[in-house]
């Protein structure tokens, strides 16, 4: 009988900087997990840490490219013995951030299916690029082995056209790929199942509304597993009040900063998504700090914050009204798993919905998921930590852990 590899490398290839984590899927432990940042600086810095030994490595210098990037990796994993060439690899699972409509499931990359990515960039100008260059480094490694792209987007395809469509002419929306496609899609899929099991039911029994709140946020209302709506739009700039992005906005506001403001493209485009949200309103993205300025009386943090919960706040109300039965509001990231005084809140007035906190268990912290909910609420809230690299990591595996994995299946 053959050995069957388990292993699977799982890469989050950003603009500046490569993600990665291994796994053994026969008990989902990981292996080793590290990050390169500042790629292309002479200040570039990579941290591996071996789970096995407990032995963290720490590098800076100056680190080229991707290739490059890549290439340390292999070099820092084959020191713990856990190289790209061991025969325990089964496989290496690609977060791609933006699938359109045409990969619905996880997807073994073959040339079409860099083809298809690349026709995406126009509307992934940020991320895909940088999601093609580490798959095609990966495959440059180890051209042997299967690659799998686990799309942000594909968890959100589920949608009805009701809710996926823009108000404007399908035959325009359609010649420019124009739809609400959504994005955080591997957390929404992990957290909405982790509730389900928290509840002791299955994700088809449940009916979930999720709140992924980072520097980048969204939320999504999950029917029975199944995504039916999100806040996240053709890109990741529309919805919640995030770390640096606008959120939801009068699109007018873009003609009157170009027209009356005299503002380019690219400036408008630098604003909204670089220096709005919560920066742009107090010069702070990061919570911690702004609840600390609160506590100090700062006024411009109050008010940041205060338009950060009323717009999350709306979002749940909207999302009870598209599910019609809420089983469970689940909190994460690492606003969503932190911060207790944004989910005090967030759900504070709600009480006609059934939703509220036990101030005791709100503020516990803890990194199982767990109930903040009082006993015997109608409405469960829950925090729940993502793990989207277990979830990428799952997805490849289920797909390749057989031997059998078909090329480019999508539908």
């Amino acid at each position: 009988m053959s050995h069957r590899p388990t292993r699977v490398l799982v890469l989050n290839s950003g603009s500046s900087s490569v993600k990665y984590q291994l796994l053994d899927m026969r008990d989902s432990s990981r292996l080793a997990v590290g990050l390169v940042e500042r790629i292309g600086e002479q200040t570039s810095r990579l941290k591996h840490s071996c789970l096995g030994t407990g032995d963290t490595r720490e590098a800076v210098g100056p680190i080229a490219d991707h290739e490059a990037a890549l290439k340390a990796v292999a070099e820092e994993l084959a020191k713990d013995g856990l190289g790209l060439d061991s025969p325990e690899l089964a496989a290496i699972g690609h977060r791609v951030v933006h699938g359109g409509m045409f990969f619905t499931e996880p997807t073994v990359i073959d040339d079409a299916v860099l083809d298809e990515i690349e026709r995406l960039i126009p509307v992934a100008p940020l991320h895909n690029p940088a999601n093609l260059t580490g798959i095609r480094t990966a495959q440059a490694l180890r051209p042997d082995l299967p690659q799998v792209a686990v799309f942000d987007t594909a968890f959100h395809t589920t949608m009805p056209e009701s809710a996926a469509r823009y108000a404007i002419d399908p035959r325009i929306a359609d010649r420019y790929r124009i739809r609400r496609y959504g994005f955080h899609g591997t957390s929404h899929a992990y957290v909405s199942r982790a509730t389900a099991r928290l509840l002791g039911r299955t994700p088809e029994e449940v009916n979930v509304i999720v709140l992924h709140l980072g520097n980048g946020a969204s939320a999504s209302a999950v029917r029975g597993g199944r995504c039916v709506d999100t806040s996240m739009g053709m890109t990741p700039l529309e919805g919640l009040v995030m770390g640096t992005r606008s959120g939801d906005l009068d699109p007018a506001v873009i003609f009157h900063l170009a027209r009356v403001g005299g503002m380019s493209m690219d400036e408008i485009d630098t604003l909204l998504n670089k220096r709005s949200g919560l920066f742009g309103l107090c010069g702070d993205n990061d919570m911690r700090e702004i609840r600390r300025r609160i506590d100090e009386g700062d006024e411009d943090a109050e008010l940041a914050f205060d338009i950060y919960v009323h717009r999350l706040k709306k979002y749940i109300g909207a999302y009870c009204a598209v599910l019609g039965r809420v089983d469970a509001v689940a909190f994460t990231a690492g606003v969503g798993e932190n911060a207790a005084p944004v989910r005090e809140a967030a759900v504070a007035g709600l009480e006609g919905l059934g939703l509220a906190v036990d101030p005791e268990l709100n503020g516990a912290r803890g990194d199982e998921p767990r109930l903040i909910s009082p006993a015997g609420a109608r409405v469960a809230v829950a925090v729940v930590p993502t793990d989207e690299e277990l979830e990428i990591a799952t997805q490849t595996y289920a797909l390749v852990g057989t031997g059998s994995a078909p090329v480019g299946n999508n539908s």
